[in-house]
């Protein structure tokens, strides 16, 4: 295995996206990485901080989750970032989306008080909450996803009162749970470097096999060895088993 590499994640505004522990996500790619003796630099952009990243040169971009306020607080930011994002997106930077992160890269956001928001337009999925703020997708959330070569489930915790539409590829379908809308059959949106879902937990804690397809995506996107020695999962597969023996045996 080769020696020496090093992935460089962008993470959009920490202290404003971060439901349920969001930031996590990076914490376990962090410590994944490390335990493959992979370098992973964390870069951070702060609303109404201007930097110089070129968020080209980044391997990975990553928005948590955020309510309707920090979704309106940052918009005018993530709009000024419009192009810097797309040309990231265009040269294979992996995106990966968490709840309101995955709302404002859509077409528009629509809150509860009837507010849009608009979105980066670089997807061509589309959000509208109910007006009854009580109206909302809560509980957790088992996902079936074949992103990464095979079915493989995804479990996590949704709380959303939007209702995402026009999703062209999605994540997974819902085996247990809601997803894009209530009740729905899909959830979340992907492509081959791009992973938006509601799913909080943290995400990546509770899905060790998507933590690994994104560092393994990253490094081949750098040109580097993307082979990822096995890391002891037993704990993670235990729980995730007795999940898996609560939730799927309901019905929907």
């Amino acid at each position: 295995m080769s020696e020496n590499r090093k992935l460089r994640l962008l993470h959009m505004y920490p202290d404003v996206l971060d439901l349920y522990g969001d930031s996590g996500n990076v914490e376990v790619l962090r410590y994944r990485c490390k335990m493959r003796g992979i370098e992973l630099e964390v870069n951070t952009h702060h609303l109404n901080k201007p930097d110089e990243l070129d968020f080209s040169e980044q391997d990975i971009i990553y928005l948590g989750g955020g309510a309707d306020y920090e979704q309106q607080i940052l918009a005018d930011d993530l709009m000024g970032c419009k192009e810097s994002i797309k040309a990231a997106y265009d040269k294979g930077v992996f995106l990966l989306m968490i709840c309101g992160g995955y709302q404002l890269l859509g077409q528009y956001y629509k809150d509860s008080n009837g507010e849009k928001i608009p979105g980066l337009g670089l997807f061509s999925y589309h959000t509208e909450a109910s007006t009854n703020k009580r109206d909302r997708c809560i509980g957790n959330i088992v996902v079936q996803t074949e992103l990464v070569g095979k079915p493989y489930r995804v479990i996590g915790f949704e709380n959303h009162g939007g209702q995402t539409t026009d999703v062209g590829t999605p994540f997974g379908k819902v085996l247990c749970g809601n997803g894009n809308v209530r009740a729905g059959e899909s959830e979340g949106y992907c492509e081959e470097r791009v992973i938006a879902t509601y799913l909080h937990g943290p995400l990546l804690s509770k899905n060790p096999v998507i933590a690994d397809y994104v560092i393994a995506k990253a490094l081949s996107r750098r040109g580097q060895d993307s082979t990822l020695a096995p890391i002891n999962d037993e704990l993670e597969k235990a729980c995730r088993k007795e999940l898996f023996s609560r939730l799927l045996t309901k019905k929907r």
